[in-house]
């Protein structure tokens, strides 16, 4: 997937090389639930906590970067793209923000309620305990592969433009 998309659009990847694999959520039916908001076009936007990156040993994303995102078996599906990135706190996310991840009923309400639910959980696991003043990475993307299920217009550089004249 990644060397197809490579050849598509060199320039994407000459800017940003790096790509991560990974998927949604923590559980299985959560990761295909997300990846299905995603290809949908409902979801545009995702938030995690930074101990969660650390955790993990990855770096926080940075504008330009890859994300092979995978269904809950772990299957490559798309390619996403980051194309904002913000750190805060839990109360900073605003209903923009939970409109755009897409979840629920997309409320800022919703969002709150879930992602309490769900950091709470996943820090508990990690033998933690979550708290609202915890740092989060509030991150945008697009989907960039496969042509599919890309969001076209951001993903057109001028090279590529070209190319296709």
């Amino acid at each position: 997937m990644w060397q197809d998309y490579a050849a598509a659009h060199p320039n994407a990847v000459a800017a940003c090389p790096e790509y991560t694999v990974e998927h949604f959520g923590d559980t299985r039916r959560l990761a295909d639930e997300l990846l299905a908001h995603v290809l949908s076009g409902r979801k545009r936007a995702t938030s995690e906590l930074v101990a969660d990156f650390l955790a993990r040993g990855d770096s926080v994303p940075r504008i330009g970067s890859h994300w092979i995102a995978c269904d809950g078996t772990g299957t490559p599906r798309i390619i996403l793209r980051t194309t904002e990135l913000r750190l805060g706190s839990f109360q900073s996310a605003d209903a923009a923000f939970a409109r755009d991840e897409g979840e629920d009923d997309q409320s800022l309400e919703s969002w709150q309620r879930e992602h309490r639910r769900y950091w709470a959980r996943v820090s508990a696991a990690r033998g933690r305990e979550w708290s609202e003043a915890d740092e989060i990475v509030f991150e945008r993307f697009t989907v960039v592969w496969p042509t599919r299920h890309a969001d076209l217009p951001l993903v057109l550089w001028s090279t590529d433009l070209a190319a296709r004249a």
